[in-house]
């Protein structure tokens, strides 16, 4: 039975650490440990089941405590994303997700605190003093059962007509570990497959199909029922997997677990991801400011 995760340090913990074509180091910051894993090879990629890139995993303490806008947590994540997103152009910032699923709303949360800048230029700019403002775009496309439109070719369209550098994209992601729930951060230039933390995939948005690099935030939101029970009874025999399988897929209905205090986890979650990535993207201006504004 494979063990569902979406964060790459966990895939490397299933496949083997010592997997040739992979860069991985571990350094800490500001109390945080950062693990940097990059995928080099195509026979790495395969086996660790992660498309080639980088993938930096960041983690925090619990993204449930409150927290002020001079958390040097928001320095941290910010520095990590400005090494992945271009240093000038338009940025076009995508939040994935479900927002009337909780664990699945912390794309279309976050991108609801991202300040939009796209149309704020010349005279206006200049008169109230935010000539110094990025452009920045924002998007929420929605659920294709809503819209009718698959995520990718909303974002597809929208990429074609404003011509952004960048496309930074949020979503929800799976971990095999009740204890990385709200307390992880994975950044990759490699994209995303939307739906992926609650088993929805759907076409992958990369530089591939895009057509500009593409960075990917997620916070992972819950964990597979059956990766949590085969991980916590160490099943390893496929016989077993194959019924635990079967006991908690009933008419293959995948079930997933999410903390009970998944309302405040997202709300919080979603605020630090937005400043972080608005302080990010706004170099020249103070955080102030960016909350001003918003």
């Amino acid at each position: 039975m494979e063990k569902r995760t979406d964060l790459a340090v966990e895939a490397r913990e299933l496949a083997g650490t010592d997997i040739q074509g992979v860069d991985y180091c571990v350094e800490k910051e500001n109390g945080m440990e950062i693990s940097r894993l990059c995928v080099k090879t195509h026979q790495a990629s395969v086996k660790l089941k992660k498309e080639m890139g980088t993938y930096i995993t960041i983690d925090v303490p619990a993204m449930t405590d409150n927290f002020l806008s001079s958390d040097e947590r928001i320095t941290t994540i910010s520095e990590e994303i400005k090494r992945l997103i271009p240093v000038n152009g338009l940025v076009l910032v995508c939040g994935l997700g479900n927002v009337e699923i909780t664990p699945d709303a912390l794309g279309p949360k976050t991108v609801s605190r991202i300040l939009a800048t796209r149309h704020i230029k010349g005279e206006i700019a200049k008169s109230t003093g935010l000539d110094k403002l990025r452009p920045v775009a924002v998007l929420i496309p929605g659920v294709t059962g809503r819209t009718g439109i698959e995520t990718f070719e909303f974002i597809q369209s929208i990429v074609k007509k404003v011509r952004p550098t960048a496309l930074v994209v949020i979503d929800a992601l799976a971990s095999r570990r009740i204890s990385r729930l709200g307390c992880t951060l994975q950044i990759s230039d490699t994209g995303i497959s939307p739906g992926a933390g609650v088993q929805n995939h759907r076409v992958k948005i990369t530089e591939e199909t895009v057509g500009i690099p593409v960075i990917a935030l997620g916070v992972p939101t819950v964990v597979d029922a059956v990766t949590l029970v085969s991980d916590l009874l160490n099943v390893d025999d496929e016989k077993t997997s194959s019924q635990l399988s079967e006991m908690l897929s009933p008419d293959n209905r995948k079930m997933v677990v999410t903390p009970k205090e998944i309302d405040l986890l997202i709300d919080r979650a979603s605020r630090l991801l937005s400043l972080s990535l608005n302080v990010a993207l706004q170099n020249d201006i103070d955080i102030s400011l960016i909350e001003a504004l918003l």
